[in-house]
């Protein structure tokens, strides 16, 4: 594992995706508000984190990978916020595409007594001009000989497009190792990549299958595979761990690592994140999605949006070994 994550720096993944920022509003409820059957919170710190495609790239980053990212921002405050944080943490921005016509996406979530009490959404999602795509494409091309793998962060925000996927399956080519984090709606564009990392309701929605257990859960991995031509489906299933469903048949299941579970936002950023960082590094696709198993059991036990790091998955292999079942699906 150790000589696994001496290989992360010198593999180069490209994440292109939605751009947020996730805004965390903290305080405490002591009273209903007299103008309506609501709470009234007491606000006591806000903070400002990555979010979407931002905190995928910042999970590679924090794993030690090299880092390329493509999205667009507002021309707003909120735009140079983002902005800044990048430069903070050491990613080149030359990706980042600033649009005049659109603001940059901000999730707004209030927290009281470590309970989520309501979230804003602030954003467009209709879909990108065709000016900003040809500059998104420009970048990537220009990417392309320094990278093992691209991430295909879509949170249905406007920028991932089915025509956008597959000009960058075309410029990939067959030896880039690309991954999608789907979102419901979008199934069809995905065709073609190498994996997609569904939820559980995700995979329902775009098999038409309801999962409900292990064999329901065996036919809509089986049909993903076939549906999108793809190596392979990781299906995350919240407290129930993950399921790999490859190409060739092979089916393993990774019961989960969370001990205690405080916050479950980005946890698929994170996800994909490892899986593909490892995948690329050269670990096999089982070792990759064990090591992104980890990964969120550790992510998932920290407020907010959050980072995990070489040190936390070794202690997280040190401290949990579940009962990994593999087999064929015939």
């Amino acid at each position: 594992m150790k000589e696994l994550f001496r290989r992360f720096s010198n593999t180069g993944i490209l994440v292109v995706g939605d751009l947020m920022v996730d805004q965390y509003i903290y305080g405490k409820v002591k009273r209903i508000s007299p103008e309506a059957p609501v709470p009234v919170v007491e606000v006591n710190e806000e903070t400002l984190l990555l979010g979407g495609a931002a905190n995928v790239a910042h999970n590679v980053q924090s794993l030690g990978g090299k880092i390329f990212i493509a999205g667009t921002i507002g021309r707003d405050d909120v735009g140079k916020i983002l902005t800044n944080k990048f430069k903070e943490i050491g990613f080149d921005t030359s990706g980042i595409v600033v649009d005049g016509k659109r603001p940059t996406t901000v999730k707004t979530r209030v927290i009281a007594h470590s309970q989520q009490v309501v979230r804003f959404d602030r954003e467009i999602k209709s879909d990108i001009s065709r000016s900003t795509m040809s500059l998104i494409l420009e970048y990537i091309q220009s990417c392309l000989p320094h990278i093992k793998g691209i991430i295909i962060s879509d949170y249905c925000k406007g920028l991932i497009t089915k025509g956008l996927i597959k000009k960058i399956i075309e410029l990939a080519g067959p030896k880039k190792f690309i991954t999608a984090d789907p979102k419901i709606g979008h199934f069809n564009y995905y065709n073609g990549v190498s994996l997609i990392t569904p939820n559980i309701n995700e995979a329902s929605f775009g098999t038409g299958i309801d999962i409900s257990d292990e064999k329901t859960l065996l036919a809509a991995g089986k049909l993903l595979l076939k549906k999108l031509q793809c190596k392979a489906v990781m299906i995350t299933r919240g407290d129930e761990g993950m399921s790999l469903f490859e190409k060739s048949g092979k089916v393993t299941h990774i019961p989960t690592c969370a001990q205690e579970v405080y916050d479950v936002s980005g946890a698929g950023d994170t996800v994909i994140a490892a899986l593909t960082l490892s995948h690329a590094s050269g670990a096999s696709l089982k070792e990759s999605a064990i090591i992104a198993n980890h990964a969120a059991g550790v992510v998932v036990t920290k407020v907010g949006t959050a980072v995990v790091t070489q040190k936390d998955i070794l202690k997280s292999l040190k401290d949990c070994k579940p009962k990994i079942t593999s087999f064929t699906n015939s």
